[in-house]
């Protein structure tokens, strides 16, 4: 099961995630999602364990505990629905505005 984990101390790292899910059952990947361009901790990541019923204590356990100060939510993930991605690019040739060599549309 992949469990989201949010509301992280930044300075959490990978490891300790771990260690706090392995007091619950076996785990297969933990991953703590960091800024591209800085590569801080976005405060969340995911935890996956394979057994499911282990997953669901994990989650009832640690949901609403206190990590270094924080409380962390804890919650079975959703799968990530494939759509339309936005694209903030400007400019370009759709004719929606926006400054196009000297003329203006």
């Amino acid at each position: 099961m992949n469990i989201f984990v949010g509301s992280l101390p930044f300075k959490i790292q990978e490891t300790d995630l771990r260690e706090i899910f392995e007091e619950h059952g076996e785990v297969t990947s933990v991953k703590i999602i960091t800024d591209k361009f800085s590569g801080r901790s976005k405060g969340f990541g995911f935890v996956e364990m394979p057994n499911d019923a282990e997953a669901q204590q994990a989650i009832d356990e640690l949901n609403g505990a206190e990590v270094d100060g924080r409380t962390i939510v804890v919650n079975k993930a959703e799968e990530r629905k494939e759509g339309p991605r936005r694209n903030n690019h400007r400019g370009g040739n759709d004719n929606r505005g926006g400054y196009q060599g000297n003329r203006r549309y």
